[in-house]
């Protein structure tokens, strides 16, 4: 076989596995409106949607360089989708500080490292230092667990662990005070929501902090190279599926309440999917507003954002971080909001 159709042959076969991730890519733009419950394995692919598009990024570059045609595929997919964009990657972020601006942190802490996941033992005080030391006017945590040893310097608080010995669970911390807490209780769940009205000045906003049925992947572990991977597959279809359910509980919750509010958490699922899409509704996404870079939450293999801030529209959001710390298998997140002149 000749060098020229030798090339030949390797400019297919990467042209196949270009069309397979330009595919998935036109698939994942569509995944925001099909509900888990009805199409569970759809909502899988929803994990590996920043992946694909970085993919078909880079062959775009590649064919470019070789002086191919090839490149149009990836480049049409890209444009058809450029409205997502800002849910993978912001070129410039937003930075105003105002005085009477609120800051809130969302993080899963993974229980203060209760376990030991990670071998370092001064984790717990790591965590708690840098909360402290950032000390956001509202502090929102998922994977909470109750250690009497370290308190956070917050005059109010809601904690709701699974039960009174069962100290895993989900905490709002808060400067202000809290006049009303409450939880959906999700049924045989490890997961919940929760939220607290809080009182600024004349405004009661209320913060949700929600952590949505979790898919039980590790950074520690290489999960998608499982042996069992139909195992592996049914244990997501069945999250992503209460998911669903969970996410619809919510809804029915939020539509009661009438005032200002931020949904804070850990959705354990990207801003390609329709938990997402459902909740957001209505909302800035922090990140999208005030963001810069991938604004990656979860430490795994490629870039995936799974923690979000989503105020109202009676907010503006001024800016947004998350904070590379290794603390927990998520980076912390802090958004500072401010309520709109009543003119606008």
């Amino acid at each position: 076989m000749n060098k020229k159709k030798s090339k030949s042959l390797l400019d297919r076969f990467l042209f196949l596995i270009n069309s397979i991730a330009a595919i998935l890519l036109l698939v994942g733009y569509l995944l925001p409106y099909i509900s888990p419950i009805k199409a569970p394995t759809l909502a899988v692919l929803s994990l590996f949607i920043p992946a694909a598009f970085i993919i078909n990024i880079l062959f775009v570059v590649f064919w470019v360089i070789r002086l191919k045609k090839y490149f149009i595929l990836s480049t049409l997919v890209i444009i058809l989708g450029f409205g997502y964009i800002s849910s993978i990657y912001k070129f410039s972020e937003k930075k105003v500080i105002l005085n009477d601006d609120i800051t809130i942190m969302s993080y899963n802490v993974k229980m203060f490292n209760h376990y030991g996941w990670n071998p370092n033992d001064s984790i717990a005080e790591k965590t708690y230092g840098f909360i402290n030391e950032k000390h956001p006017d509202i502090l929102v945590i998922q994977e909470f667990f109750g250690d009497s040893k370290i308190s956070f310097e917050y005059p109010h608080q809601y904690i709701k662990t699974k039960s009174k010995t069962n100290k895993f669970g989900l905490a709002i911390y808060s400067t202000f005070p809290i006049i009303n807490s409450g939880s959906l209780d999700f049924e045989n769940s490890a997961n919940n929501i929760i939220f607290s009205d809080v009182v600024k000045g004349e405004d009661t906003i209320r913060i949700y902090n929600v952590h949505l049925e979790s898919l039980k992947i590790s950074p520690e572990k290489e999960n998608f190279g499982e042996k069992d991977s139909d195992r592996l597959m049914a244990r997501m279809k069945s999250a992503f599926t209460r998911q669903g359910y969970q996410t619809e509980k919510f809804l029915e919750h939020q539509e009661k309440w009438k005032g200002k509010s931020v949904v804070c958490g850990d959705f354990n699922n990207t801003a390609f999917s329709w938990v997402y899409k459902q909740i957001s509704n209505k909302r800035q996404d922090a990140f999208k507003v005030a963001g810069e870079g991938t604004g990656r939450t979860y430490n795994y293999g490629y870039p995936i954002r799974i923690d979000f801030i989503l105020p109202d529209q009676d907010f503006t959001v001024n800016h947004f971080k998350t904070f590379p710390v290794k603390y927990s298998d998520h980076f912390p997140i802090l958004a500072r909001i401010n309520l709109k002149e009543k003119s606008e």
